[in-house]
């Protein structure tokens, strides 16, 4: 079974976000927790849905990733996209590398 990690949008400017394992969001697929199991993972999720409904993030959902060098990469397309900042004007939000 992959390893999964959660991700969401920050409410007040839209930014794709990462759960890291202290509860807190970080922009950088590097810092986030990796869960390695169901029950990991449902915990993980069970912090990130508090946190929405608190007003903090939107949409929050887990993700596959694998471990390449010590660091999470997502294994899907749409999350490889989602790492890397909108894929339109990007004269106004450069990509940046995902760890």
């Amino acid at each position: 079974m992959p390893s999964t990690a959660i991700t969401a949008n920050r409410l007040l400017d839209g930014a794709v976000i990462y759960l890291t394992a202290d509860g807190d969001w970080t922009e950088r697929l590097a810092d986030a927790a990796v869960a390695d199991g169901k029950d990991a993972e449902a915990a993980l999720l069970a912090v990130a849905e508090a946190q929405a409904r608190a007003g903090t993030v939107i949409g929050p959902y887990a993700f596959k990733v694998d471990i390449a060098e010590g660091f999470p990469t997502p294994l899907g397309q749409r999350e490889a996209i989602r790492t890397l900042g909108p894929s339109v004007r990007t004269d106004l939000v450069p990509q940046t590398a995902p760890n």
